[in-house]
């Protein structure tokens, strides 16, 4: 997408490269493999555009030496924040990851609210918002992105910065009554809505963000215009929206059919002597549901035992953040667990569930998506999930079947085509997968199409489309163009009915993103 006359900025937590030694021991910077990196730097080269953001634990005149190199091949620039350990310990690894992290995948028990690790998440967010200040044009269009960087618009306000500032939160957003947890909720919540406009992965998180607004700062204006949320406070409008992520997926959709993909694919099966093969394939991370799926699957031999010697769960744990205490806790669980289910179950020439701790490259990755007759993506709460559509749009047979969490973010685009389950629901879960062992190819067909055409659809161009073409956009207080849902400084006579216009306003919005593909 090509901004006219402007300049994008991106601001995120890393930049979108990775810095290290080669075969011959000598420091390169390529560029990076995540699905933002993807997204993004199409539309950075078109619009000669700046991301800023810290390269790792590089530092010195190295990292300023590679940062040209990659700017001199590509056609926009990267800016490097650099951070002390102390500060990657406390902002990164202690507030990002250890109180907003948990606090919003609804997983309160693991939160950790620490006054040191909150102040020096004020002071590098305020070390980002310098940065920005320095780079930034009179014209550029400022993007931040994700939890690290809340405070970031606060700080920019008060640095003169007229520039127009936008806001993409990729994980959850909670409800009000976890977010009122938060010690530090107002200061955020504050901070937030110096953005002038705010992205959401799912109408949920748009509406729990409302919920919290309003309960925290009464006096805010609240109306609806086709998919956005306006918010009105002391004379400015913010705009809030959902913007479901996703991925390339015609990228994914032709290395599938590579010989190379097919090969592995090929491999992977005779292996696993010709078992259905269920994928799990997660980070590792207490909200990706591992240890539940686990004893899902382990319910399902036990109370369907026509599939024991049938089907095998290959599960994929990607290594990460090893060196803290919940993760080698979370990493011994999951090596009980499979243990005991191992030593209950296996027989000779089958064992239930076979585990790798470990990376993989793009083309096992792609043959694992191949070879797999069903995927289990059950996290207990995701922002969205590319896991699963990154299953589906490689499955390009059809025969897939996927089993989805209704709590990932992607449970929304893509309910129509998977069996959805609660995670927690340990028996639901189980039988949902004896559904899927049994399904016939006809149905599978039918729900995976479904879910390719709406991936197709909605890939991670159009998301970077969509969410600029409405940060961009003209003024959207114009007379007839607003239905008033809550008038600004008036009592609504009856919340409730408030609440229903509201939900039935923004469900049929979004019922339109998918309207073009029936439903199963």
């Amino acid at each position: 997408m090509k901004i006219k006359g402007k300049r994008l900025v991106v601001v995120s937590n890393r930049l979108p490269v990775t810095i290290d030694k080669n075969d011959k021991n000598e420091w390169e910077i390529l560029p990076g493999a995540g699905g933002l990196t993807t997204a993004l730097s199409p539309v950075m080269e078109q619009n000669q555009g700046l991301w800023i953001g810290w390269p790792g634990p590089v530092r010195g005149e190295r990292v300023q030496t590679l940062v040209e190199t990659f700017s001199k091949k590509h056609t926009y620039n990267l800016q490097a924040v650099s951070l002390t350990q102390p500060e990657v310990d406390r902002y990164y690894h202690g507030f990002s990851n250890e109180t907003i992290w948990p606090l919003f995948h609804d997983l309160l028990g693991r939160t950790n609210f620490d006054k040191i690790n909150w102040e020096t998440y004020i002071a590098v967010n305020r070390r980002f918002a310098r940065a920005i200040s320095e780079s930034a044009k009179r014209g550029d269009i400022i993007w931040v992105q994700d939890y690290h960087l809340m405070l970031v618009a606060e700080f920019l306000k008060k640095m003169q910065i007229k520039q127009p500032l936008a806001f993409f939160l990729h994980i959850p957003f909670p409800s009000l009554d976890l977010f009122r947890r938060l010690p530090w909720k107002r200061e955020i919540i504050n901070a937030l809505i110096q953005f002038d406009m705010i992205g959401f992965q799912t109408l949920r998180d748009r509406r729990n963000f409302v919920q919290c607004l309003k309960a925290l700062i009464p006096e805010v204006g609240v109306f609806i215009k086709r998919r956005q949320t306006l918010i009105l406070y002391k004379s400015r409008t913010i705009k809030v929206g959902n913007y479901p992520i996703s991925i390339d997926f015609e990228e994914f959709n032709s290395l599938a059919q590579k010989k190379e993909v097919s090969d592995a694919a090929w491999y992977l099966h005779e292996n696993m002597r010709k078992k259905t093969i269920i994928l799990g394939l997660d980070r590792l991370d207490y909200t990706k549901g591992i240890p539940e799926r686990f004893l899902a699957f382990e319910r399902a031999l036990e109370k369907y035992p026509e599939l024991q010697e049938k089907v095998s769960l290959l599960q994929i744990v990607v290594p990460s953040r090893t060196m803290v205490p919940d993760y080698q806790n979370l990493k011994e669980l999951l090596d009980t667990l499979i243990g005991r289910i191992n030593g209950k179950y296996s027989k000779h020439g089958w064992i239930p569930i076979h585990y790798m701790f470990r990376f993989l490259d793009r083309v096992q990755l792609l043959g694992h998506y191949k070879a797999c007759e069903i995927a289990l993506v059950t996290p207990l709460r995701d922002g969205m999930n590319l896991v699963a559509k990154e299953y589906c749009a490689s499955s390009i047979d059809c025969k897939g079947v996927l089993i989805l969490s209704e709590f990932a973010g992607a449970a929304a685009e893509l309910s129509g085509g998977a069996l959805i389950v609660n995670p927690y629901d340990v028996e639901g879960t189980a039988d949902a997968i004896y559904t899927a062992f049994n399904m016939d190819q006809k149905e599978r067909a039918g729900r995976m199409r479904l879910l390719r055409t709406r991936i197709k659809r909605n890939n991670v161009y159009r998301w970077v489309d969509k969410f600029l073409a409405s940060f961009s956009g003209e003024d959207p207080l114009r007379e007839g163009e607003l239905e008033e849902l809550e008038p600004h400084g008036r009592e609504v006579p009856d919340m409730n009915i408030w609440i229903k216009q509201t939900q039935v306003a923004e469900e049929k919005e979004e019922g339109k993103e998918f309207s073009s593909s029936p439903s199963n």
